[in-house]
């Protein structure tokens, strides 16, 4: 016959105690001399007894755990930043909801609601998308609330800030040192330039260098494969003077360097491309990807970590995670 499922009554008759005292020792109350704890494992132990979340969710309030948004699930990049903050839940007890919105508005904001509905206690968010207005409300009316690279101006949300401005303006700086002047720039098309501050370090470092930029030679396309491959076509067959571009992110370099290939042209020689994020397979591709490196594991590392600090110290508001960045020179510059 089965083994039946062993419940708490079970460990409080082999350690000799109450239900309510392996309650309290399952969910770290201090309210348990040391001595009668270290029994009560003893006893868990020896029977294999696992407690049920569902239970002690209803006695902590607490579901432990967490949801992860990004925007893109296919990206290396978002790869990175889930292992930091999947093995940083695990190590205090915590599972992590992994939810993808394909960087879409309406996407992005249905995937909360449903999020806030399973009761989760923090939600990371690794994605753009949506309005302002709406991230407020979701940080008012809901959990507390990460953000990575976006700054949400309300006392339940905190910041994980990569010092993007910096990493363009260094991606630009090292071109133009390369002798390029004619720089175009490939951008997210989901964003309005004028809000992005790979474009604002693109636009204030050539003229930082007396060059103005040509709006032309900044073309807005989806952030991947595609979309940097497509955008290069275009950008190169309307305007060949360029011989250097600048992505927003690395799978639109790679789109780029695909089709530099296609149409015949050499990188670096005829065509220089930049990418930003510096994703694992930015050094193995032919040839290998110039980009902006930061530690993507980190980022989700702490993120997590704030997330931590925020249910510890729920009315303090927290100053934003800075982490830095570095250019990372390889064969495509």
């Amino acid at each position: 016959m089965p083994r039946s499922r062993i419940t708490i009554r079970d460990v409080a008759d082999r350690a000799g105690v109450s239900h309510q005292t392996v309650s309290r020792v399952i969910n770290n109350s201090e309210r348990v001399t040391p001595e009668t704890r270290e029994r009560v494992k003893v006893a868990i132990k020896e029977l294999g007894y696992r407690p049920s979340r569902l239970a002690q969710s209803m006695v902590t309030q607490k579901t432990r755990t967490i949801g992860l948004v990004v925007a893109d699930i296919t990206n290396p990049f978002f790869f990175e930043v889930a292992r930091g903050v999947q093995d940083t839940a695990l190590a205090q007890g915590y599972n992590v909801f992994v939810c993808n919105t394909d960087d879409n508005p309406q996407g992005e904001q249905d995937i909360l609601t449903l999020l806030a509905s399973q009761e989760v206690d923090g939600v990371i968010l690794a994605t753009v998308s949506s309005p302002e207005e709406e991230l407020l409300a979701f940080a008012e009316n809901y959990k507390p609330l990460v953000v990575i690279n976006r700054d949400i101006p309300h006392p339940k949300a905190s910041l994980v800030s990569v010092d993007i401005l910096k990493g363009a303006k260094l991606a630009v700086e090292h071109l133009i040192e390369r002798g390029h002047r004619n720089i175009a720039m490939l951008s997210h098309i989901g964003h309005k330039p004028d809000e992005m501050r790979r474009v604002h370090g693109y636009r204030e470092t050539l003229l930082a260098h007396d060059i103005t930029p040509n709006e032309e030679w900044l073309v807005l396309a989806p952030p991947n494969l595609a979309g940097g491959y497509e955008a290069t076509q275009t950008l190169l067959k309307e305007h060949p003077e360029v011989t250097a571009i600048f992505t927003y992110n690395d799978l639109m370099a790679i789109g780029a360097l695909r089709s530099c290939h296609d149409m015949g042209m050499r990188v670096p020689q005829d065509c220089a491309v930049m990418g930003f994020d510096d994703i694992k397979f930015s050094a193995m591709t032919q040839p290998s990807l110039s980009s902006i490196s930061y530690d993507k594991y980190v980022v989700g590392q702490k993120a997590m970590q704030r997330l931590f600090e925020m249910f510890e110290e729920p009315d303090f508001t927290f100053a934003p995670i800075p982490l830095g960045v570095e250019l990372v020179i390889r064969e495509s510059t």
